[in-house]
């Protein structure tokens, strides 16, 4: 670990050999296949682009810069929506007594299931997107939905929850808290959960939500092929409760084993539960307690999932924590791109492994980092813009107002 006179942490994990069983047992190509083809019945699916940023890269000195970029899955402006619709799917299969069989969207969605498994309603607590995606995903399929919020989410995140059909009750506190609540409330009231964290038996919808995210990851997979990449030398993933951290690590790790690429997690230096996980490193993961402050919402997770951490402590290479203004600086990058790179719409969440690598590449106190890391010329470097711009008002204050300034001692100087 190495915070010196810097504003970045960072923690690398040097493993001689990975264990990568369970990856390969939740992550498998068998998985990815059956997420893609769920995903691709649902009316409005386009594979989201993978988009290259050469001449960043160039400026930066590695080979290739991608992002896979969900900022328009949907038409939902985030990925959460793919975990989402399709632990509902395994959901009404497992309780139509059809688990593993291939189910037509449009059979799920109609007036027949609904007679079979009953009134159903599914409950849920979010920052904003993935309470967005399990409404939008409940309201498609006919199903009630309630969704929990903390007190500090923005109204614009619940007019969006509420704008697909689904009744939000505000929680004080922060995000944790409300997932306490919506468990507490939905075994009085005999709601469905679908959570993309995990406890004490309850453990199979989170792994289905994981599962689900694998369809980014199929189709990032296929677009690298088509421009001849076999696959990334790095990728930078954020990280809340870990869910998609696990999905993104896990699916490399059962592709391709030992040889998979260096995975760095990046997390809000508020929240860092994972990397606290990871700097305690007794095998078990750490929550961390307080208001959970940060720009970026989506990230403000004080408790790890364990399932997902069990993928984080044997196949990560690396955990990275940052300030918000390195959220701040990669959303300002995607949107204002050096002539010839496209202009991506990216959140807070979002931007902040574009930040994060940004920094490592040019400031001299995390020079340590970029050589453990091996990012040179011949890297490829992946990363994923989880969500587009969710809070309109936030969006604006970053990209037209300044908000969350980089510090002067950090500027690019060249």
């Amino acid at each position: 670990m190495n915070d010196i006179q810097q504003d970045i942490s960072w923690i690398i994990r040097d493993h001689q050999v990975k264990n990568v069983d369970l990856a390969k047992e939740l992550f498998s190509m068998k998985n990815v296949t059956t997420s893609r083809r769920f995903h691709s019945q649902i009316p409005g699916y386009q594979m989201s682009p993978l988009r290259g940023l050469p001449n960043l890269a160039y400026m930066f000195g590695v080979g290739g810069i991608w992002t896979k970029d969900e900022s328009s899955r949907l038409q939902l402006n985030s990925f959460k929506v793919l975990g989402g619709s399709f632990a509902l799917y395994r959901y009404l299969q497992k309780q139509l007594g059809i688990l593993g069989e291939d189910t037509p969207f449009s059979y799920l969605a109609s007036q027949e299931v609904k007679d079979k498994v009953g009134d159903i309603t599914f409950a849920s607590a979010t920052d904003g997107n993935h309470g967005r995606g399990i409404a939008w995903a409940a309201k498609k399929l006919g199903f009630k939905c309630v969704i929990y919020v903390h007190s500090e989410t923005t109204i614009r995140r619940i007019d969006a929850i509420k704008s697909n059909g689904a009744k939000v009750v505000i929680v004080d506190g922060n995000y944790d808290d409300a997932v306490r609540q919506v468990a507490i409330d939905a075994e009085k009231n005999n709601w469905v959960i679908i959570s993309d964290t995990s406890w004490d038996n309850y453990t199979e919808i989170p792994t289905w939500i994981m599962q689900g995210y694998l369809t980014l990851l199929g189709e990032a997979q296929e677009q690298f092929s088509g421009v001849g990449i076999v696959k990334p030398t790095h990728l930078f993933i954020q990280a809340g409760v870990g869910a998609l951290a696990a999905s993104v690590i896990g699916f490399y790790h059962a592709l391709f084993g030992q040889d998979a690429p260096k995975c760095i997690v990046v997390e809000p230096e508020n929240a860092p539960c994972i990397f606290e996980s990871a700097r305690i490193n007794d095998g078990k993961p750490h929550s961390v307690t307080g208001s959970l402050d940060t720009i970026m919402a989506g990230l403000a997770c004080g408790d790890p999932s364990p399932i997902a951490w069990e993928i984080l402590s044997e196949d990560a290479d690396a955990f990275v924590k940052v300030p918000d203004y390195v959220a701040a600086k990669g959303m300002r990058m995607y949107a204002t791109p050096l002539q010839g790179d496209p202009f991506i719409i990216s959140g807070e969440s979002g931007a902040v492994t574009l930040g994060a690598f940004a920094s490592i590449m040019q400031e001299e106190g995390l020079h340590e980092l970029k050589t453990k890391l091996g990012l040179d010329e011949n890297s490829q470097v992946l990363f994923v813009n989880t969500e587009g711009n969710t809070d309109p008002v936030h969006f604006r204050q970053i990209i037209w107002e300044g908000a969350n300034p980089v510090p002067k001692q950090y500027w690019i100087n060249r």
